[in-house]
């Protein structure tokens, strides 16, 4: 349900208050995530149909494998591991403070924000929600705006399932959106563009909230000149091209060995040819979200091809692709240069540079001198290069030899690094971004840490000497 600024903060103050009355224990956990698990099930048909709609189009294959099956595998996930991640980890005390005891506990921050982003807004509003639950939270989700009947349905099967107090979903606008970043909330977790991202930590930071910030960037794919060049292209074909490249962890563009260019661009041909032999005609091929989006891939073409670049559009049927479609074809873009919008901005869309490389260090250099992409990629069988490359970049994940699927280990952390965000969660990674980590020790009353304190005696400053020499 739309929510005013007023009713956003009354809400969290309810949210607060019943938190205050006991935080969920592992059973009303198990509970939360059952509850969640069912009314995806249930609403699995409705919930696919309103993708599409948004969509104006998208496969209902390509939203239950890339967005119910993650967060079905993730409910499980948590819910098969998480008595052992509530339980508290004993820690053994330095010698000087024994007999005591030490441990790590874990508990609940309290109320936790989710603002998620449109692209798969399925998984991106209750994924976290997955992990706050299991950490034993209060949450209030907020989807985004832009895909307005799969938020809606979002907010409304929350209010049908769970208490209000407990979980509960609001929609609106942008001015909705800012008013519940300002909230002061136990911890934020915002999913979306670095743009609007600066604007929610700097909301957040009025009130010192914890904030998780999943943006985006440009993720580059290194392919080696030694790696099998039409797997290779298959594979970052079908992960670019997944709900037409709105996908933030997407390939953005591809480094290729100068002289493997003109094979690499046919093997894309070929391979996006034979994943989508037609483009409008077709429930396989996603649509461009708005006619927004789709003038703004435009005018990124548009924009290289003025500047010098030579442009391919993949196009197996000979079709119209026009703003009022929303269809944008497979695009390749050659000869890209930084002064091109297209390789300064976060693509999000079937758009793909092919900047050529001579030497592997002078790829690994061309990343390293940009802002710390949220995925890399690379391409290659040697495992001495692969370490290599994994030693000398950084990013928010990578896979090596296929694109995309690092998301589908609960285990591994998700998260950017500088630009493309901050935090991570999935699996543990989530429970532990949604708790305090609280360190916890029990002085035993036989503690001797009286026998340093004042008054100072020669006795004590003979203890303390005895103490640094040990150390």
């Amino acid at each position: 349900m739309t929510e005013t600024a007023a009713g956003l903060a009354a809400l969290l103050e309810t949210q607060r208050a019943a938190f205050a009355r006991g935080a969920p224990d592992h059973d009303r956990r198990i509970a939360a995530l059952d509850t969640l698990r069912d009314a995806l099930r249930e609403h699995q048909d409705a919930l696919v149909d309103a993708v599409s709609e948004d969509f104006g189009g998208r496969a209902a294959e390509e939203t239950l494998l890339l967005e119910l099956f993650p967060l079905l595998a993730e409910i499980a996930h948590a819910r098969r591991h998480l008595k052992r991640w509530m339980r508290p980890r004993t820690v053994r005390p330095a010698w000087y403070l024994l007999p005591g005891r030490a441990r790590v506990v874990w508990q609940p921050l309290g109320v936790v924000g989710v603002m998620s982003a449109w692209n798969y807004q399925l998984l991106l509003s209750l994924s976290p929600l997955v992990g706050a639950l299991a950490a034993g939270n209060h949450v209030i989700v907020k989807p985004s705006e832009v895909t307005p009947r799969t938020a809606d349905l979002i907010a409304r099967i929350v209010a049908e399932r769970f208490p209000r107090e407990y979980v509960a979903g609001v929609t609106g606008d942008a001015d909705v959106a800012a008013a519940f970043s300002a909230l002061p909330f136990d911890h934020l977790i915002f999913t979306g563009s670095t743009r609007v991202g600066k604007l929610v930590m700097r909301a957040a930071s009025e009130h010192l909230v914890p904030v998780t910030l999943e943006l985006g960037g440009k993720s580059p794919v290194i392919l080696h000149r030694d790696a099998p060049l039409a797997r290779a292209a298959d594979r970052i074909v079908t992960g670019k091209l997944y709900n037409a490249g709105q996908t933030c962890v997407a390939p953005d563009y591809a480094l290729v060995p100068r002289d493997r260019v003109d094979a690499f661009v046919q093997e894309v041909r070929r391979a996006s040819a034979a994943r989508y032999p037609r483009l409008v005609a077709t429930r396989d091929y996603t649509r461009i979200v708005t006619r927004r989006h789709w003038e703004r891939l435009q005018a990124l073409v548009d924009d290289a091809r003025a500047r010098g670049a030579r442009v391919q559009t993949v196009d197996p049927a000979s079709e119209a692709f026009t703003p009022e479609n929303r269809v944008f074809p497979p695009t390749l873009v050659l000869d890209a240069s930084d002064a091109m919008s297209v390789m300064q901005e976060e693509i999000f869309g079937p758009v793909l540079p092919v900047v050529p490389y001579d030497t592997l260090d002078d790829a690994i250099a061309y990343v390293n001198a940009r802002p710390r992409p949220l995925a890399l990629y690379y391409f290659d069988d040697d495992r001495r290069r692969i370490d290599d490359v994994l030693a000398r970049t950084t990013s928010g994940t990578v896979a090596v030899n296929d694109v995309v699927v690092q998301l589908g280990v609960n285990d591994l952390p998700f998260g950017g690094v500088g630009p493309s965000g901050m935090g991570q969660y999935h699996g543990f990674d989530g429970f532990q971004t949604f708790s305090k980590k609280k360190g916890v020790f029990l002085q035993s009353r036989f503690g001797g840490a009286g026998l340093l304190a004042p008054p100072y005696t020669g006795r004590t400053r003979a203890l303390i000497r005895r103490l640094l020499r040990m150390t």
